[in-house]
């Protein structure tokens, strides 16, 4: 990375050895604060690193929080972008494996809302999430399914039972994003724009949530196993159990 002077920190990634950080100089308060988030010295390269195997998620937040605190004492920190890109998700040999990008932060696109005053605007950021390759709809639900595999490969009565469980979830959450599509639709062709004199959003109260009773862990997996997102949420439970069934149901989810 060549800039045009020389940051107090600067984080990048290397191919073999993974998050690394160099300092400009060995003032103890920027080994503390490394050292804080999991960095530890090697005195081979002369450079900071994280463990090889810390997680994506894990790295980025290490990386995210040092930086804050660099910072907030006026120390100047550069940043390699590839920090944020996170590695292919493992595939079988006959599946190509989807592009890596940037994560899609939810929050951020909350607060994005706060700013927009066209029906369209909303409808362009609600598109982000239900994009096809990258939105966070079709993230959870592979997510959810890949967490069903993993416990179906347990290959025991429970791991099959709550790899079930968590099949219907994905089909629910699915389901969840083609309903958020027709609202997305909808907004697209909608001319609405929000007056001039509306409240801030800040200032509009939230929907209050109903709170869910708390249920065992059979008594979840009886609801998942009869729900339908076809049934309606309000009709009583069958009366006698489902029988559980241990050949998990193929994946409901759409194509990505």
């Amino acid at each position: 990375m060549n800039l045009p002077y020389e940051p107090d920190v600067a984080f990048g990634v290397h191919p073999d050895l993974g998050v690394a950080a160099a300092v400009a100089d060995d003032r103890p308060h920027l080994d503390d604060v490394l050292r804080k988030h999991h960095f530890r010295y090697s005195q081979d390269l002369d450079v900071y690193l994280l463990p090889k195997d810390a997680p994506y998620n894990a790295s980025v937040q290490a990386v995210a929080a040092a930086t804050r605190e660099f910072q907030d004492a006026g120390l100047t920190v550069a940043a390699d972008p590839r920090i944020m890109l996170p590695p292919p998700i493992p595939t079988s040999d006959d599946v190509a494996a989807r592009t890596t990008q940037p994560g899609q932060s939810l929050t951020a696109l909350t607060g994005e809302l706060h700013e927009l005053r066209r029906s369209a605007d909303v409808a362009e950021v609600l598109e982000q999430i239900l994009d096809e390759h990258h939105g966070a709809v079709g993230d959870l639900e592979e997510f959810i399914d890949t967490a069903a595999a993993w416990c179906e490969r347990l290959d025991t009565p429970n791991g099959r039972e709550l790899g079930q469980h968590l099949r219907t979830i994905a089909h629910h959450v699915a389901f969840l994003g083609d309903r958020l599509a027709d609202a997305q639709l909808d907004l697209s062709v909608m001319p609405d724009v929000t007056p001039q004199d509306a409240p801030p959003l800040t200032d509009v109260p939230l929907p209050a949530r109903h709170e869910i009773p708390s249920v065992t862990h059979t008594a979840r997996s009886r609801a998942a196993v009869a729900s339908s997102p076809n049934r309606p949420t309000g009709l009583p439970a069958p009366p006698e159990e489902v029988p559980r069934s241990t050949a998990a149901p193929p994946s409901p989810r759409r194509t990505r």
